[in-house]
């Protein structure tokens, strides 16, 4: 599984990349804050919408901990998505939320 760090990502946006980053935490703990132009999707929804997704675009998974989002990006990769995993999640993004 690939991942990334939570200082390697917040490295690539602060350079201005622009990246596709998925949250897949739930609704409650995505209003104490996301990452700014992270989409929201939680974990039980990925199957249903993964049609949402561009199968060309690389992604990146966030959640709380890194463990749902660890979830998300194997099922996603066993699908033909580019998915990395931001290990750490929000626990340890010291960066800003929306």
């Amino acid at each position: 599984m690939k991942e990334i760090t939570t200082s390697e990502l917040q490295q690539q946006l602060e350079s201005g990349a622009t990246l596709n980053m998925i949250d897949v935490r739930e609704a409650d703990e995505v209003a104490e804050g996301m990452i700014e132009g992270a989409i929201h999707i939680p974990l039980g929804e990925i199957p249903d919408r993964m049609n949402e997704l561009d199968a060309s675009q690389p992604y990146i998974m966030i959640c709380r901990s890194g463990g749902r989002s660890g979830r998300a990006t194997e099922f996603l990769t066993g699908h033909g998505f580019d998915v990395t995993n931001m290990v750490g999640g929000m626990l340890e993004w010291s960066g800003e939320v929306k």
